[in-house]
């Protein structure tokens, strides 16, 4: 094995976990974040020495997830609004709960249009900064204050309490 494919396998192996789970976050479907995270994967394979050029690989690596998910919501529309909660756990912790159920936090995710919902995940989710989020969604930072307000706003709807009756 060569130095490089080396290195692609280490650089892999070190983000498949973040990759599935914000992938998972985007679209709410175990087997169709695996297709994103796979299509990404071969998409770095083949642009391996543009991905150790990069400044930051992380942010240039969340590019290419970001554009696979845009893809696949061009090609096949929206997705859908259920979350699948039969699945196994994540193994990576996850800071969802402490704002809400992890079903609820999907289901209110998946109400999102794409763009909302992916400044939700890069922001909140991995941590991003609003300089960061725009460039992996190449846009400006004030698209991504807008898009990221209005989407806060409609989970605000989706995840406040529910009166009780008494």
């Amino acid at each position: 094995m060569s130095r490089s494919e080396e290195e692609y396998r280490t650089f892999v192996g070190s983000r498949a976990a973040s990759l599935h789970r914000t992938a998972y976050l985007l679209c709410g479907d175990w087997h169709l974040a695996d297709d994103l995270v796979q299509e990404t994967f071969v998409h770095i394979l083949r642009h391996w020495r543009r991905v150790q050029q990069a400044d930051n690989q992380n942010a240039y690596v969340n590019r290419i997830l970001i554009n696979e998910f845009k893809r696949h919501w061009r090609r096949y529309g929206r997705l859908p609004v259920h979350a699948d909660t039969d699945h196994p756990e994540v193994a990576v912790p996850d800071v969802s709960d402490e704002v809400a159920n992890r079903a609820d936090l999907l289901r209110a995710l998946l109400t999102l249009p794409a763009r909302q919902r992916a400044t939700v995940v890069l922001r909140y989710l991995e941590g991003m900064s609003e300089r960061e989020t725009a460039a992996v969604m190449r846009c400006s930072q004030g698209t991504v204050k807008s898009q990221t307000a209005r989407a806060l706003n409609t989970l605000g709807g989706c995840l406040k309490p529910k009166e009780s009756p008494l």
